[in-house]
């Protein structure tokens, strides 16, 4: 969620949500003054030098907080993407001021125009961060990618990286990259294909002013963004392999959405005007949307909505953890400066890369990495949740009175739950006796930006 421009409205709007979900507002001194100590710490003999390659980082153009930067080369018909990911554990150390906070917390949480980071900014957009200012320690995953988007971890290790450049999604050209960038991307793809992954690039709102009326617009992924996402789903994958392999590790694992949910997604469907055959899975039609279209924005937004949920789990002997929006056995462990599991999950591959056990300290976390993760994410969403439903409400004020073209995609003892489909709204109706998937035109009745509530009525 995005706003272009703020007003006081908004940022009261956005005060108010920080007060009621109870988002921390900087750190505990003690934590602070960890934080300066921990930065002023060096990489020694136990982080190879590899200031000498051509490492860059591609994020969005405002972000300081750089988790990852990258670097390809050729390996026969293969690709070697080599992987540098910020080196938290070496910043960290398990029992410290910053470790309790960061097990509090859980993740970075995220309003439009600003975020409550996981760890203090000395570290998160400083020493820790993997700018082009300075050598960084780092943490370097090498994953080989056979023509066929097929991954395996070739090495783990830690190291210095310098990077070249810090690179913008809106600016990015082909020239600025490594040379097999493009080609890498369309090797992830072809192995999603084969594995019949869903497309997850789900897209961007933006709360924008346009001649003195808030309108709320999607903004599709940038090709360089859904790229840059797929080295990060390549290393994830190749680190779940190697870590179920050998028996241990935490995974992100996600359920197949039910009968229930694929029917109220196959009515928003038809509210957006897509065709979606009653033989293909939601997987399919998913990978077969137009791309770049506001219509296939709403549905992947929708889609997202009515998933349900993703979690992590421990490994379990007997048992094959699974995220079925990726269709693989999926961990995370490209993003420590964001969320306190990724952390756990590089030590593990460490240690694993190097023949040696995974440190009782770090094994025994990943049991209760589940429940502080939940906790983390649950804010996290609700903040998310409560500034789109603002966003909604300022872009939507103005228009009571107005009518709207909509689809029931459910009903309950409180009425019917429609998608709005223009502006892609979702919202509650006081109509009753209606059927799924039924057309219908609503009435937006009232609008309250402090409560960011709106209500709509049936008309027809």
């Amino acid at each position: 969620m995005r706003i272009a421009r703020r007003n006081d409205e908004l940022t009261a709007g956005l005060a108010a949500i920080r007060r009621e979900e109870d988002v921390p507002d900087g750190f505990p001194p003690d934590v602070v003054e960890a934080a300066e100590r921990a930065a002023q710490r060096r990489p020694g003999a136990a982080h190879r030098d590899r200031t000498g390659e051509a490492f860059v980082t591609l994020d969005p153009p405002s972000s300081t907080d750089l988790d990852q930067a990258f670097t390809i080369e050729r390996a026969g018909a293969d690709l070697l993407l080599h992987y540098a990911i910020a080196d938290v554990g070496f910043f960290v150390r398990p029992g410290d001021p910053l470790d309790v906070e960061a097990w509090t917390r859980g993740v970075t949480v995220y309003l439009p125009g600003e975020r409550e980071p996981l760890y203090p900014p000395v570290l998160s957009e400083g020493a820790a961060s993997l700018l082009p200012d300075a050598p960084r320690p780092a943490v370097v995953f090498t994953v080989r990618i056979d023509g066929d988007g097929a991954v395996a971890l070739e090495g783990v290790e830690r190291a210095v990286v310098h990077s070249r450049a810090k690179l913008a999604y809106d600016a990015v050209g082909p020239a600025d990259l490594p040379p097999d960038f493009a080609e890498l991307a369309a090797r992830i793809v072809r192995a999603e294909d084969a594995r019949g992954a869903a497309r997850v690039d789900f897209p961007e709102q933006e709360l924008e002013e346009v001649a003195g009326s808030w309108q709320l617009r999607f903004r599709p992924r940038l090709a360089s963004e859904q790229h840059n996402a797929g080295m990060s789903l390549a290393t994830n994958l190749a680190v779940a392999d190697a870590l179920h392999a050998a028996r241990t590790g935490l995974y992100r694992v996600m359920p197949e959405p039910d009968d229930g949910a694929v029917r109220r997604l196959r009515w928003t469907a038809r509210a957006f005007g897509l065709a979606w055959p009653q033989e293909q899975s939601l997987a399919e039609f998913q990978r077969r949307l137009p791309q770049g279209e506001h219509r296939t924005s709403a549905f992947l937004l929708a889609a997202r909505r009515a998933s349900g949920g993703a979690d992590y789990a421990p490994f379990v002997a007997g048992d094959r953890p699974w995220h079925a929006a990726m269709a693989a056995t999926y961990s995370h462990a490209t993003a420590p400066l964001r969320r306190l599991a990724d952390r756990y999950v590089i030590e593990a591959a460490l240690a694993v890369a190097s023949g040696v056990p995974v440190p009782e300290e770090i094994a025994t976390a990943f049991a209760r990495l589940p429940e502080a993760m939940d906790r983390g994410e649950t804010k996290a969403n609700r903040v998310g949740a409560a500034a789109l439903n603002l966003a909604e409400a300022v872009a939507l004020r103005g228009r009571e009175g107005e009518q709207f073209d909509a689809v029931v995609v459910g009903e309950d003892a409180r009425g019917a739950v429609v998608q709005v489909c223009e502006p892609a709204v979702v919202a509650r109706v006081t109509a009753h006796k209606v059927d799924p998937g039924a057309a219908i035109r609503v009435r937006l009745t009232s609008v309250d930006v402090p409560t960011r509530t709106i209500h709509f009525e049936r008309t027809a």
